[in-house]
């Protein structure tokens, strides 16, 4: 028996993404604004995208937040996948609780806090060893592989949880070696899991603010960075149209995931039902 919605939540709900949308549609909007005051409209113009593409502090900005988020996230899938299966696969062991507790710490930890503990981190190993020598960009990659793997680490966890153990089990009764089993049978399933951590994992590097003010140097300023500094000395209309950029590039990322996941979806499930059928099949005589 279906259950009627009573008519004051979905007015919630409406005023709840109105709050949260509305805001990035005047921004998309006013990109495309001819006047150099962000709030008054005085036509349509994309000069201000023009501009954009001329100016090469941001687009070297641009170019090295790309960079790091790619390297960061990447590492982070890699990281944090070995830590999920760990805790997902191999039972109670001694030291579980206090790796689980630092794999999800930095879930909750400030990023003051970490940013700060971070930068004493690599000064005290600058004056023991030498490395790294000064605040660059592979510092800025430590920091945001260290922060990002914790949530690549939930999300695959929860997908190896949700996962049967039964068809890793199966594999290695019909003679499969682990690494094999990990490679061809796991690895594909939590597929989706993967994507995601790593789109997540791209998403908070390239918005990092705090972390990246802690652990940066001068040859190394990223967008956020450049972005907050042009800010803080009044509103340019180039950053909206770089804003818009961004969004149109998140959304379209967004989308393609959506569908490589989807399909990827629907083709386990077709597997599943095939596997199933097959079972289900009598014996030849």
């Amino acid at each position: 028996m279906s259950r009627r919605v009573h008519p004051a939540l979905w007015i919630w709900l409406a005023a709840g993404f109105a709050f949260l949308y509305v805001p990035i549609v005047s921004l998309i909007i006013f990109s495309f604004n001819e006047s150099k005051l962000v709030t008054v409209w005085s036509g349509f113009s994309t000069r201000w995208y023009g501009a954009l593409l001329q100016n090469d502090q941001i687009l070297s900005a641009a170019g090295l937040s790309v960079r790091i988020g790619l390297i960061s996230a990447s590492l982070a899938v890699v990281l944090g996948t070995l830590v999920a299966v760990v805790l997902a696969r191999f039972g109670m062991f001694r030291g579980r609780a206090l790796l689980s507790g630092l794999a999800t710490a930095p879930l909750v930890m400030p990023e003051v806090i970490t940013g700060l503990s971070l930068l004493l981190l690599f000064v005290a190993l600058e004056q023991a060893i030498g490395w790294p020598s000064g605040r660059s960009a592979l510092t800025i990659i430590i920091a945001h592989t260290t922060f990002a793997m914790a949530y690549v680490a939930v999300v695959v966890q929860s997908r190896l949880t949700g996962m049967d153990p039964a068809i890793e089990e199966a594999a290695m009764d019909l003679g499969a070696r682990p690494s094999k089993v990990f490679f061809v049978i796991t690895l594909p399933l939590i597929s989706p899991a993967l994507v995601s951590g790593f789109l997540l994992a791209f998403t908070l590097s390239l918005d990092d603010l705090v972390l990246a003010s802690f652990v940066s140097g001068p040859g190394a300023t990223t967008l956020p960075m450049v972005i907050y500094s042009k800010v803080r000395l009044g509103l340019s209309p180039e950053i909206n149209a770089l804003a818009t950029l961004m969004v149109a590039v998140v959304g379209a990322g967004v989308v393609i995931a959506g569908v490589i996941l989807n399909r990827a979806e629907k083709a386990r499930q077709r597997d599943e039902q095939m596997a199933l059928a097959g079972d289900e099949a009598p014996p030849l005589r």
